[in-house]
């Protein structure tokens, strides 16, 4: 009698590293939304759940979402892709509209709908992948013809497009994390590392141009070098001296769930874009460390999906969500302990909000798609499935 195979030895092993580690975070961001925002939530309403509500309401919409991604027939996702940039774009645009744009913290991409909020940037980061997948593919195609082709000037025209759209709403946290998604793009396309270390410097000049004239930004660039110190602890400092303090007096093991004492006022942001700080006071180091193990198998488990995929379109898109939850992981966290700037991006799956929630689980769905129109693998799932079934 042959024995199975054990799981992640297995074709499918990606399908439930992806699968498992996104139930795993979703859960872990219910329960820290409530954690950290109940204080928040009982002062304007009068109800300690009603943020965690929302939330978990977000989270079914996403989860519906990705199912449907995940469902899409291949064939489908091309007409998509080919009209995603200018979707894209519009949505972008939307923010700029008066009577529909809001500002939240200085930046003007946010539009109101009733009683909800919507960032379209959060869509227009899978719009810019699929679009930059679709193009390219052109790029492989012509290699393969022997006909010379830069993947560079295939996409950065788009990618200038919403940067500046982006730009316009004054988000430079956002316009930093697509910047890191196409350059993860560019460089997973074999683009020449003289290009690509041509366009870093252009890339650093721009964000050097934008940085410099205005008097806000350069002291948040200063301020993460010493928050603590007499000049910014009592304003650009701020949340990150106390995000500081908020980890390091969790120790090892947290003070326990539900205990932060951060959350009762001196963090802003506590429950969107510092809520690491609150997993590492109430759950210490070990949350912390459980956190980053949970992202890193995700991201590792996207990568293979990559890597293993059997067209091109499919590898660009997957290697483009796989930098867009690295980039931006990378980006909240070093917020988070101080090693770079407030940029303002939440942590994906964990942070409270819908926009960035439902989009990442589209993305996500997307990569899971991927994984089930492969035969070798879709039989497997279905295998282990008929399995349990048995069993239960």
């Amino acid at each position: 009698m042959n024995k199975s195979k054990p799981l992640f030895a297995t074709p499918a092993s990606a399908y439930y590293l992806i699968l498992g580690s996104v139930i795993a975070l979703s859960s872990l961001g219910l329960v820290m939304v409530l954690s950290a925002s109940s204080v928040k939530s009982l002062r304007e309403s009068g109800n300690s759940f009603s943020f965690v509500l929302r939330q978990a309401l977000f989270l079914i919409l996403a989860a519906g979402l990705a199912w449907v991604a995940m469902k899409l027939r291949y064939e489908l996702w091309k007409p998509i892709a080919q009209v995603s940039l200018v979707v894209s774009c519009a949505l972008l645009v939307l923010p700029q509209i008066g009577g529909i744009g809001k500002t939240v913290g200085g930046n003007t991409n946010w539009i109101g709908i009733g009683s909800f909020t919507l960032q379209p940037s959060e869509f227009a980061k899978l719009g810019l992948i699929l679009w930059c997948a679709l193009r390219l593919r052109i790029h492989d195609e012509r290699a393969s013809e022997g006909i010379a082709s830069n993947p560079a000037t295939l996409i950065i025209p788009g990618f200038m497009l919403v940067m500046a759209l982006i730009l316009l709403g004054r988000d430079l946290g956002t316009a930093v994390l697509v910047t890191g998604i196409v350059a993860g793009i560019l460089f997973i396309s074999g683009l020449a590392l003289k290009v690509f270390g041509l366009l870093a410097m252009g890339a650093a000049a721009l964000f050097a141009a934008l940085i410099l004239p205005s008097a806000n930004r350069m002291n948040r660039f200063s301020a993460f070098f010493d928050p603590f110190a007499e000049e910014n602890y009592q304003g650009v400092g701020w949340q990150q001296a106390h995000s500081i303090m908020g980890l390091a007096s969790g120790g090892a093991v947290g003070t326990g769930l539900g205990s932060s004492k951060q959350k009762w006022g001196s963090l802003p942001e506590v429950h969107t874009d510092f809520i690491f700080a609150v997993i590492g006071e109430e759950l210490g180091l070990l949350g912390t460390l459980a956190t980053l193990g949970l992202f890193g198998i995700l991201i590792l488990g996207i990568f293979k999906v990559a890597i293993n995929a059997q067209n091109s379109f499919d590898r660009y898109v997957c290697a483009g969500i796989g930098c867009w939850i690295s980039v931006q992981v990378l980006l909240n966290i070093g917020t988070v302990i101080s090693v770079i700037p407030v940029v303002g991006v939440t942590l994906p799956l964990i942070s409270y909000g819908g926009s960035s929630l439902i989009a990442t689980f589209i993305a996500l769905g997307y990569v899971l798609g991927v994984l089930r129109r492969d035969p070798q693998i879709a039989s497997e799932i279905r295998q282990r499935k008929a399995a349990r079934t048995a069993r239960g």
